[in-house]
């Protein structure tokens, strides 16, 4: 019998659609409607690999060097990335995380993150899940509990798939202006327009070679305030979109190309993200969390079928 890794597993259902969060991290295991996989997640017995469903808090993405200014103070994270010398989503993503609801269809789980080197700000985060007749939503909740302001940003890394092999026949759909140029270390170093180049998926059209590990910003909302996502299987009968609330004002698309390859361009990972990557060095879109506030972002996936 294999030990489970991830901590207590919170099952959710509503009609056919099922999904699993687990302790560790309040991360987002798996999600599928009927028989049909919708997130490509990892097993109760396994590890997370990939940063598959993790939440990304206190900061989304990459920190450069793991240095960045705040109020005048020079601080320094912990080089989680110590391949490209970055610091890389956030301080939670291994942490336990406590179950403060459960119910058939609802979950929601909290963490403290404690002042420490780097981060030296204490901050309780929030994370429910609910499952209804739409779909999954996502409400991320983050209180400032300290006596000092804190610089924030959140996001999450679910994997979605439509069934196909790889992600090369996905049809992609991204409402997205512009994209961020990275350097060889996934730091942006320009926002360009989509139009004319490889990044422009604001028609429907297939992935097929294209490699992304790539931020997008400037997201056309519908009427809801919402920014949509499209992935369609080949056949156009089923699909998913992953929607992004006001405060997800940025989203990175990652077609998994450096993953091991076993796991190499299986599925997508849509990541909605309230900040681009190295905000905490540039200050883009970066929260200034003052004490007894809070900041929310919402995203969600609602499956379709024709």
């Amino acid at each position: 019998m294999h030990a489970i890794q991830t901590g207590r597993q919170l099952t959710l259902r509503h009609d056919d659609h099922v999904a699993v969060v687990v302790e560790l991290g309040a991360a987002l295991r798996s999600y599928t409607v009927g028989d049909l996989q919708v997130l490509q997640g990892f097993d109760a017995s396994g590890r997370i690999t990939g940063g598959r469903g993790q939440i990304l808090v206190p900061w989304p993405n990459r920190v450069g060097a793991g240095r960045y200014q705040w109020r005048g103070e020079e601080l320094q994270l912990p080089l989680s990335e110590p391949e490209h010398g970055n610091a890389i989503h956030g301080l939670l993503r291994w942490a336990s995380w406590q179950v403060v609801e459960c119910d058939t269809s609802r979950a929601a789980c909290e963490a403290s993150l404690w002042p420490q080197p780097g981060y030296p700000f204490h901050l309780q985060v929030r994370a429910q899940y609910a499952l209804d007749d739409a779909g999954l939503a996502v409400t991320l909740t983050a209180w400032n509990r300290g006596e000092n302001v804190a610089p924030y940003g959140v996001g999450q890394h679910p994997y979605l798939t439509v069934g196909t092999r790889t992600v090369d026949d996905v049809v992609l759909t991204v409402p997205a202006e512009t994209w961020l140029r990275t350097d060889e270390r996934g730091l942006p170093v320009a926002e360009e327009p989509v139009a004319g180049t490889s990044y422009d998926f604001r028609e429907p059209r297939v992935i097929g070679a294209t490699q992304l590990d790539s931020p997008f910003g400037s997201l056309v909302r519908d009427a809801r305030g919402r920014a949509v996502v499209r992935l369609a299987h080949p056949s156009g009968e089923h699909g998913a979109d992953l929607w992004l609330g006001e405060d997800a004002k940025y989203l990175q698309i990652y077609t998994g190309d450096t993953l091991p390859e076993t796991e190499r361009r299986r599925a997508l990972a849509v990541e909605p993200m309230s900040c681009p990557p190295n905000a905490f060095a540039s200050g883009t879109s970066i929260v200034a969390l003052e004490p007894g506030d809070h900041h929310t972002m919402r995203w969600g996936i609602t499956p379709w079928h024709r």
